[in-house]
């Protein structure tokens, strides 16, 4: 099938979604000189599905090779991006686009909302007998996407979540004459891989985090409280992670946010008013009259290029090539998966899942990484964790 190609990017950025978006143009690039190429020309949309339907688009073919390469480092979404979720009078305003441009060939990146929005649009176009093969490239600090052993983009995140809690650790540790807490929040509404993550910072038992809250896991003030106050009891100081999405046993958020973004997702963070880390300052000061401070990291850990793994530059950019071989190919209606083989040596493959599977699922902590007797994760979840983020430096204490 002839036709010309389409790529764009969808939700919150990560620090390696450019090498995903790098990787899909070379290898159209690539399967561009082929005698008797599928391909014509490569396009991209301008933030998003909603740039692409008020018809900004660009010719990605037309760009530099020095500039293609560069996206594979480049922070941030390179396109633009959205938060666009479809309504029924955009469907016809999407196959007018497709058709003008003949696209044949149709490839969002992004996370749980992007690939609902690939899905429905593959339908559509099936339902209108347009020829379109669909295809989702993974994407999100969040890691909760179903069907991929890990997302692109996630590794950076919790990295960049490990090495701020360890360090600030060191601080809060040294600091405890004057605050005796230190409280870091992390994104993620519903799963809680990238507060998990700051565990790989510890290498000694004093060492940030001593407690770890999951959205997985209902909140209990009483045994966080009486945590809080043992932890303090033992080392004289606490350090505390946060997923922003943790709710109490009713459902209701700790962050009292009652905001919705427009795919009915609840708004987490200052912009809402509040979040979970000033709720468990103002609740930690209340009950003991201790000082501290929190940190609400926001989409910081989606951008840091400084802190990107090389591991998860590589395998966004395979994703990227990835979805390109399987559309041409004749697949659709799928989304790119990352199989773990083996964690010594980190070994993966790629594999492929429906979207209808994955369309609007979060994969949550299994049980067997969060610990039943305290308020931390399990050496499993670590066994998990720790080839992703690689190695953390050692500091010496006097």
């Amino acid at each position: 099938m002839f036709g010309n190609v389409i790529l764009g990017q969808s939700g919150g950025p990560t620090a390696v979604i450019n090498s995903s978006l790098c990787g899909a143009i070379e290898e159209c690039l690539r399967q561009k000189e082929h005698p008797n190429s599928q391909i014509g020309k490569i396009l991209g949309m301008r933030y998003g599905i909603e740039g692409f339907i008020k018809d900004n688009v660009v010719d990605l073919g037309a760009q530099s090779k020095e500039v293609i390469q560069g996206l594979k480092t480049t922070p941030s979404s390179a396109l633009g991006s959205c938060r666009h979720k479809l309504k029924d009078t955009d469907f016809p305003n999407i196959i007018k686009q497709l058709k003008k441009y003949d696209i044949r060939y149709f490839f969002l990146i992004g996370g749980n909302d992007t690939m609902d929005t690939i899905h429905r649009i593959e339908k559509y176009c099936k339902e209108q007998g347009y020829d379109l093969r669909c295809i989702g490239i993974p994407k999100t600090v969040d890691n909760d996407l179903f069907a991929t052993d890990h997302t692109p983009g996630f590794a950076s995140g919790a990295r960049y979540v490990a090495l701020s809690v360890q360090q600030a650790g060191i601080l809060a540790r040294d600091m405890k004459k004057v605050d005796q807490f230190v409280i870091f929040q992390t994104v993620g509404r519903s799963a809680g891989w990238l507060p998990a993550a700051a565990a790989c910072a510890k290498y000694e038992e004093e060492d940030a985090p001593h407690i770890i809250l999951l959205p997985e896991r209902p909140f209990d003030k009483n045994r966080f409280l009486s945590e809080v106050k043992k932890t303090y009891d033992k080392y004289g100081w606490v350090s505390i992670v946060c997923g922003e999405g943790v709710c109490y046993a009713d459902g209701k958020s700790i962050s009292d946010s009652d905001d919705k973004d427009k795919f009915g997702n609840v708004e987490f963070g200052a912009m809402a008013g509040t979040s979970a880390a000033f709720t468990l300052h103002k609740m930690i000061t209340d009950t003991f009259g201790w000082r501290g401070e929190f940190q609400v990291s926001e989409s910081l850990l989606m951008c840091a290029a400084d802190r990107a793994v090389q591991l998860d530059y590589d395998e966004a950019y395979a994703c990227g090539k990835q979805a390109v071989k399987l559309a041409l190919d004749g697949t659709s209606g799928v989304m790119v998966t990352i199989q773990r083989e083996s964690n010594t040596p980190y070994r993966y493959s790629l594999s492929s899942a429906p979207l209808s599977e994955v369309a609007l699922g979060e994969k949550p902590m299994p049980d067997d990484f969060i610990c039943s007797d305290r308020l931390f994760i399990t050496e499993k979840a670590l066994d998990y964790l720790r080839p992703l983020i690689g190695e953390l430096p050692k500091y010496p204490r006097i």
